[in-house]
């Protein structure tokens, strides 16, 4: 798919988050957009997040989580260097 195209559909996707209201609506949502594994890594990720912004170290984060160093190192870098939304939506 084109770049530009691909761009659309993902604002899109934002504008159909945005109209979410409830936790139930969240809920509903993600269960028909994304698999539970899906859901499951994302909510480690978010959890990760929350953990190095405590100051837990990558061992206790991995230990915890069991998510791959890979991945904690990622989440690592986007909340020290992202765009910023693990620190403001999750009060770091």
């Amino acid at each position: 798919m084109q770049e530009e195209k691909l761009n659309f559909h993902i604002d899109n996707l934002y504008e159909i988050i945005l109209k979410l209201k409830t936790k139930q609506d969240c809920k509903s949502l993600f269960e028909d957009l994304c698999t539970y594994k899906e859901v499951e890594q994302m909510a480690l990720r978010a959890y990760a997040a929350k953990l190095f912004m405590q100051g837990r170290t990558y061992h206790e984060i991995i230990e915890e989580t069991k998510l791959s160093s890979a991945t904690i190192s990622r989440v690592s870098r986007a909340v020290s260097h992202g765009s910023g939304g693990y620190k403001k939506f999750m009060g770091g």
